[in-house]
């Protein structure tokens, strides 16, 4: 079990390097190929790493399920082959005598402990897992003025972090979705993460999801304007819509530099926007157009849907790319979409990200597959830097809804990164974007 000092100066960021784990696979070959191209580090002579699951609750079908259920019953939870790891530990903040963590729990012999320090250390007085799931999603939890659901992240780090410290040990986190989700909370838990060392992700499947009928887009590619849409609620979706533009924008030429202001619309100023040109109409448009509609929404304009959660995000990024999300509310079914209009080319190009059912949430598998890895290799697969920026845009955009729709210039976003190319879930055939 290996873990790594902290602020140890002849330390990586991790348990091993990328080049010695790729040699660790590739010599025992990669067993357990999976439909879709998924697989598990399955190499005989590196064991499965040790998780401890820090949760909210732990009912069917909440992340928490659809991601541990996956380590604990595979990647299809039909008991078949999993990822290479092992739930040491779970520890529930709100939970049912009958909920499904404490069946599941019983069934593979796991403790639950009633504090995070104890799940980390399995009561002991040292470290004792390889990598922390902490997934703060779902539950009884207030809002704020903002209409931010204000889940235990923060809490749940602060922790991670603590135990870190008496232990002088630290191991990879993965923390679920965005940081915060309060931009304060968020750029803590960033900083505090790089301060002891910690090898950080986060974010949500829908990066790594399906995407029906679409084009890529290369790393380093010249893009003039790009858009997303959305549904349901500006905070809990609004997070998904912006991180898959973001997962799209940032591969633009120059990489990834932040954003200079946002500003949030609704009603008829989202409309009068649209009608000035402030975001291109065919770009919403094509968007759109990917997306399965409602029933009760087939024959209107998107433009004169109205509602509480309907809303058109705006930003510009430093180096003024312009960014949109049009959020629809229920008017839609669910599924995200991007469009982007690349610079030289005529028309825009879209594409539809899926949320598929069957079997058992698969685009979570993939996620499941980013997470495994990190914690196998102990490097990030991706930066937590996008979670970061795309935390600090909805916080913003929030604001910006709360104080009169008022433009919010954001300093602080001025955050820089360089995107990794990682696959999403596989969906033939794709054409490349030069």
């Amino acid at each position: 079990m290996n873990r790594l000092h902290m602020n140890n100066p002849n330390s990586t960021r991790g348990v091993m390097t990328r080049r010695e784990c790729l040699r660790r696979v590739s010599a025992g070959g990669m067993a357990l190929a999976l439909p879709g191209g998924l697989a598990s580090l399955a190499d005989a002579s590196v064991g499965p790493k040790s998780i401890a699951a820090i949760l909210t609750v732990y009912r069917p079908g909440l992340h928490a399920d659809v991601l541990v259920g996956k380590i604990l019953e595979g990647w299809e939870q039909d008991g078949g082959a999993g990822p290479n790891l092992k739930v040491a530990s779970m520890y529930l903040d709100q939970s049912k005598p009958d909920d499904l963590g404490f069946v599941l729990a019983k069934k593979y012999n796991i403790p639950i402990f009633t504090t995070i320090e104890d799940a980390l250390t399995l009561g002991t007085r040292q470290l004792a897992v390889d990598g922390v799931l902490s997934v703060g999603e779902h539950g009884d939890y207030p809002w704020n003025k903002k209409g931010q659901h204000l889940y235990p992240r923060r809490r749940f780090f602060e922790h991670i972090l603590a135990t870190f410290k008496k232990t002088g040990m630290v191991v990879p986190v993965f923390n679920d979705k965005h940081f915060g989700p309060v931009w304060s909370d968020a750029e803590w838990m960033y900083n505090a993460a790089r301060a002891l060392n910690v090898p950080l992700m986060a974010g949500s499947s829908i990066p790594v999801s399906f995407r029906r009928r679409a084009p890529t887009i290369a790393m380093n590619s010249k893009i003039q304007e790009i858009a997303a849409v959305g549904y349901h609620e500006l905070d809990t979706y609004g997070f998904h819509a912006l991180e898959i533009l973001q997962a799209f924008a940032e591969r633009r030429a120059g990489a990834e530099t932040g954003v200079r202001w946002v500003q949030c619309l609704q009603g008829e100023q989202m409309t009068q926007a649209i009608a000035n040109g402030r975001v291109s109409e065919s770009l919403l448009d094509a968007a759109v157009a990917t997306l399965p509609k409602r029933r009760d929404a087939e024959d209107k304009r998107w433009q004169t849907l109205t509602g509480d959660n309907v809303a058109l995000f705006l930003f510009e990024y430093n180096d003024g790319l312009r960014g949109s999300v049009l959020m629809l509310g229920r008017h839609v079914r669910r599924g995200f979409a991007v469009a982007v209009q690349p610079t030289g080319h005529q028309n825009p190009m879209a594409t539809q990200i899926e949320e598929r059912r069957e079997p058992y949430y698969p685009h979570f598998a993939y996620l499941m597959k980013a997470i495994e890895r990190m914690f196998h290799t102990g490097q990030p697969t991706y930066p937590a830097e996008r979670t970061l920026l795309v935390t600090g845009i909805l916080d913003r955009i929030l604001t910006s809804r709360l104080e009169g729709y008022r433009r919010v210039e954001t300093p602080e976003l001025t955050i820089n990164y360089r995107p990794v190319d990682y696959p999403y879930a596989p969906n033939p055939p794709l054409n490349e974007l030069g």
